[in-house]
């Protein structure tokens, strides 16, 4: 019985994650090159002819880069919501119309032995999503590209034995930091990043209590760096009585590099 997640790459210059289970192999997002997509999944022992669709979250750049490529070169179908497909459609190229598939968001559906269940983010795209993904009795939830984490959010979210969760800066390295200041309001908004106090704060109140793990995910190069981010999530949850090690383990993805390979 395998339930397996990778991620190949987190962050604003790429994202793309690896999810498989005995009959599935899928991307969510492509945000690389189609070239640099390749080469992630082969360092993990995945061949790019095998991989089964792509699961696209929301139309920035830094997701689809490599979605039409891939269709493509392997005949992969593409799986996102309606608003989605009209606001990405121009910047992927010509895709095989057995190819373009439609999920509602809110929707639990299924592809192969894989439960998805596509949930609203608040971002600044057209209908933006994060994912939970079901397999046996485990779960695995993604949450990237959201301002705050509403209630609804979080119900879906809690109990996953595997959380990827954004972590993208730091509020005083963001506001001190050189970007414009339309820049830091929109990265800081409801509609822009998670901070890693609000990762954290997340993190504690969808804890069940069960050993989880963690993956502080799309650090910014600018206004975060890992051993904070790591440091101030883990502070948080200190704080609120959970143990690190023993009830949640924390890590990180990379920017430019894939992860060690996750077993559920």
């Amino acid at each position: 019985m395998a339930f397996r997640f990778c991620s190949l790459a987190s962050g604003s210059s790429g994202n793309c994650q690896y999810i498989e289970t005995n009959r599935l192999k899928l991307l969510i997002d492509a945000g690389l090159s189609g070239r640099k997509i390749e080469s992630s999944l082969k360092t993990i022992g995945v061949s790019p002819e095998d991989i089964n669709g792509i699961l696209v979250t929301h139309e920035h750049k830094d997701h689809i880069k490599g979605v039409g490529i891939l269709s493509g070169r392997y005949n992969l179908p593409i799986y996102a919501n309606e608003n989605t497909w009209k606001a990405m459609e121009n910047d992927i190229g010509k895709i095989n119309i057995d190819n373009i598939r439609t999920f509602k968001t809110e929707e639990e559906f299924e592809l192969g032995d894989l439960g998805i269940l596509p949930f609203r983010t608040s971002h600044d795209s057209i209908e933006s999503v994060g994912f939970c993904f079901y397999y046996k009795n485990k779960k695995i939830s993604l949450v990237t590209d959201t301002g705050f984490v509403n209630q609804n959010i979080k119900k879906k979210i809690y109990d996953s034995d595997l959380l990827v969760i954004e972590s993208n800066h730091d509020i005083e390295m963001l506001k001190m930091g050189r970007y414009p200041w339309f820049l830091k309001k929109r990265i800081m908004g409801d509609t822009g990043h998670l901070s890693n106090d609000l990762a954290g704060e997340v993190i504690s109140e969808v804890f069940s209590g069960k050993r989880q793990r963690v993956l502080l995910a799309h650090l910014s190069k600018e206004n975060n760096f890992p051993e904070l981010a790591y440091q101030t999530v883990v502070n948080i949850l200190i704080d609120k009585g959970i143990k690190i090690g023993d009830d949640i383990i924390i890590g990180l993805t990379q920017r430019d590099n894939p992860t060690k390979i996750y077993n559920l």
